[in-house]
């Protein structure tokens, strides 16, 4: 039994998380704060009263974070983002920032 255990416990320690990525969304002055808060709710799931304060600490900073994810799924995120932003015809900056 004990050598059972003694494998199985490392076999679990091979295993590793995959890396996280935050997801920036960058303030700028062509960008409505409407449009924001719809990618935030749309997007990256956030509640109506959340993205407003999150759309808010963009406006008054110079970024912030949207949400923290593995890679594929920030890049895919990010790039809906501006893909949805260039689809209004906005400037609106996101990427996906390695931890």
């Amino acid at each position: 039994m004990a050598v059972k255990e003694k494998i199985r416990g490392q076999e679990e320690s091979r295993v590793k998380l995959p890396r996280q990525y935050q997801v920036w969304i960058y303030n700028d002055d062509f960008t409505p704060m409407d449009f924001v808060v719809e990618i935030l709710v749309r997007i990256f799931d956030k509640e109506e009263a959340a993205a407003v304060a999150l759309m808010l600490d963009i406006h008054k900073g110079s970024h912030a974070v949207a949400g923290v994810y593995p890679r594929d799924i920030a890049q895919t995120k990010a790039a809906e983002a501006v893909w949805l932003a260039r689809e209004a015809g906005y400037p609106l900056k996101v990427e996906a920032v390695c931890l």
